[in-house]
């Protein structure tokens, strides 16, 4: 179609014009960055010949598949780390609470049985769990069963953390096996990835000390201060402890001078009444009485725990200061004040109660120690084993007799030791029914008699006359016991000399796999 002339001669005109290309911006940018064009050009095939030898990363992308980064394998060797309390959560913390309950009701067994149980469940319990189970088996001194439960879990992978060690090897200590805890300390130092805690050096010391190896305990607590340990005041009191009681006078006295050196003015007061003890030991009778009362004055700088106090009590009623001792004990009592201050526990009443049988004055021990209710302390059974043994001791079997009744009003469970205690008053008092009986509840208790046990109530039934119920007690021991040679040869030189037909003693051991 034609155009009419008015829009024909514009159009003309623009094409006329000459048309320029505006340049790209970067062209004008990358041209300011050199000085010539040659320059220019230069820096263009210095850049050609980069990209020759270094390719960009983006250029490989579609040759190469994308890799990733290669991690280094784990060693499997290397030691596991143990579980940070932050995983005690959720369904674990629920079951760690349902054993928790299990423990406070005193059912043992089926908190040990749930956590085994729990082990390879979808709610694995964690290591803080298996601690508290082991804990209380070895406030009950089930050492048995404490390490029946460490191997099982050690055995389904869970990691030990200090706390499981410092319970096995308080374990070991316990049972006087100081060798093999001494073994599992260095296992801890050389195959742990944790230091050991002061704890562990407490436990260790006490238990060679315990164990009269003074002379090792010594050099631990050296291996403690070259690990850049401070000094411990409870480890130097039991160490001054056991110098007490080599008896050394001297070496007690120097440890405290090295406790001062090291840490300057000792406000720790759990160590005065071992210090007390080495002054009476080498008759500084005065010194003695004035560290006693630097650490019992009111504006003393000693911190005086229960423990402290329990201590300096125990030093003076064996070093003829018990009215001394009854003084401070009545000032501890008025003092104490929980949860402000605790100045008495179970300890307290165990130093008193063996202070009046002491001085004779067991009406007054058998008082103190049912006054315990009165500070809400509950007695176990190693105190009435002890305070019991006593009684016993000097014939007052009908009082030995009351507290053993108590044990079960005050939900205490008696041990086997408890029972062979009852039994020798009983026979002492020539009632051997009644000694007969004790092993018969010993028995029903579920408790497992030993040999000692079973030879106390064959001989005690021996001399009485009463053969035909030593022999059913007899053929029980041999029954469930794996006697020794030495033991059955001594029951039947007892039996025999009581008029028993040797060839059926002999035939009973045979049926029990003696001889």
């Amino acid at each position: 179609m034609a155009l009419s002339k008015p829009v024909f001669f514009p159009h003309l005109k623009t094409l006329s014009k000459p048309h320029h290309h505006p340049s790209p911006l970067y062209l004008s940018l990358r041209l300011l960055s050199f000085a010539t064009p040659e320059e220019a050009a230069a820096e263009r095939r210095r850049r050609k010949r980069r990209l020759r030898i270094e390719p960009p990363l983006n250029s490989l992308r579609h040759t190469q598949p994308q890799q990733r980064p290669i991690n280094p394998t784990p060693n499997p060797n290397a030691p596991k780390l143990p579980e940070h309390v932050s995983v005690l959560t959720g369904n674990r913390l629920n079951l760690h609470n349902r054993i928790l309950k299990l423990i406070r009701e005193n059912d043992l067994d089926e908190a040990a049985l749930l956590t085994r149980h729990s082990i390879y469940s979808n709610c694995r319990p964690t290591v803080f769990t298996c601690n508290s189970v082991m804990a209380a088996l070895l406030r009950q001194s089930r050492y048995a069963d404490l390490l029946s439960l460490h191997r099982f879990i050690t055995q389904a992978g869970v990691v030990p953390n200090v706390v499981t060690h410092n319970l096995l090897i308080n374990a070991y200590c316990d049972c006087r096996k100081t060798d093999t805890a001494l073994e599992h300390y260095k296992q801890l130092i050389n195959d742990a990835p944790f230091n050991p805690s002061p704890t562990t050096y407490r436990i260790l010391v006490k238990g060679l000390v315990d164990n009269n190896k003074i002379d090792r305990a010594l050099q631990l607590k050296d291996e403690m201060l070259t690990k850049g340990f401070a000094p411990d005041p409870i480890v130097y009191n039991y160490l001054m402890l056991g110098l007490v009681k080599k008896p050394d006078a001297d070496g007690v006295l120097a440890l405290y001078d090295e406790l001062k050196e090291k840490l300057g003015p000792v406000s720790d007061g759990v160590v005065y009444g071992s210090l007390m003890k080495g002054y009476f030991l080498k008759g500084m009778e005065k010194e003695a009485m004035e560290c006693y009362a630097e650490a019992v004055r009111e504006d003393s700088r000693v911190r005086m725990s229960a423990v402290a106090y329990n201590s300096v009590l125990d030093a003076l009623s064996k070093n003829g200061k018990f009215d001394e001792a009854m003084r401070l004990f009545d000032q501890m009592m008025e003092e104490h004040s929980p949860p402000r201050r605790l100045t008495v526990n179970l300890g307290s009443f165990n130093v008193m109660a063996d202070g009046f049988c002491a001085q004779g004055r067991f009406k007054d021990a058998i008082e103190v120690f049912r006054k315990m209710g009165e500070k809400r302390c509950s007695p176990d059974t190693l105190s009435f084993n002890n305070l019991i043994q006593q009684l016993c001791s000097n014939g007052m079997v009908a009082e030995a007799e009351d507290l053993y009744r108590e044990m079960s009003e005050k939900g205490v469970n008696p041990d086997e030791f408890t029972y062979v205690l009852m039994m020798d008053a009983c026979f002492a008092d020539n009632r051997a029914d009644e000694a007969a009986g004790y092993f018969g509840k010993m028995v029903e208790s579920g408790l497992r008699p030993n040999a000692v046990a079973y030879n106390k109530v064959i001989d005690g039934l021996v001399k009485v006359g009463k053969i035909d119920q030593a022999i059913v007690f007899f053929d029980q021991m041999v029954e469930k016991l794996k006697v020794e040679v030495t033991s059955y040869e001594e029951m039947l030189k007892v039996l025999s000399e009581a008029g028993v037909c040797d060839c059926c003693i002999e035939e009973r051991g045979k049926r029990g796999g003696i001889g």
